[in-house]
């Protein structure tokens, strides 16, 4: 299995992608909750302590542990001009062997969102994917009804693939989703093995 180092970094042309570290907690969580109601009806409801340093503590254990087994890759977005916090993109649930796939997740804050900001970390992110840890396919889910996420999974090449009922839940509620997926060019079709 590849592994990756506990610590990463992609630089795109404004934002430095990077694992999370406790020192983030201030702007995280001052982010989300500033963002909360542009946010919540989009995610996975929030338990009663997420916006508090130990919650974040765990989130940082996690991405760590998550970078170093290969699993996952949970990055922010740091705009480099300023050095700010504007959002966050997981490559998740890594698998190899046959799949080499992983699932896609995202988030941005509300004073930054259609800047092209996520745009420009998914791009980086699949380019990563493909180039770095050898992934043939990248998936992503967003409620129907969430043009700005569909547009931006379209605008980075990523196809509709169907519905998935009832597939997450969110804001309280089991959600259908619509399934997209990313998949690397030169890998469709035949694989010569067997």
């Amino acid at each position: 299995m590849l592994r990756m180092r506990r610590k990463m970094r992609i630089e795109t042309e404004r934002m430095t992608l990077r694992t999370p570290v406790h020192s983030d907690f201030l702007a995280w969580s001052t982010l989300r909750r500033d963002s909360a109601d542009f946010l919540t009806p989009w995610e996975p409801s929030w338990a009663s302590d997420h916006l508090t340093r130990k919650a974040f503590s765990n989130r940082v254990y996690w991405a760590s542990r998550s970078v170093a087994a290969g699993t996952a890759m949970p990055l922010f977005l740091i705009r480099r001009s300023d050095s700010t916090l504007i959002g966050a993109i997981t490559l998740d649930n890594i698998r190899r062997g046959p799949a080499q796939a992983g699932t896609l997740g995202y988030w941005i804050g509300q004073p930054y969102a259609r800047q092209g900001y996520m745009r420009e970390a998914i791009e980086a992110v699949v380019h990563h994917a493909f180039h770095r840890l050898d992934l043939s396919r990248v998936e992503a889910a967003c409620l129907p009804e969430n043009a700005a996420s569909r547009g931006v999974l379209e605008r980075c090449g990523f196809k509709y693939e169907g519905v998935a009922q009832s597939y997450l839940q969110i804001d309280g509620r089991w959600r259908t989703h619509v399934l997209y997926a990313a998949l690397r060019p030169d890998r469709r079709g035949r694989t010569g093995a067997g």
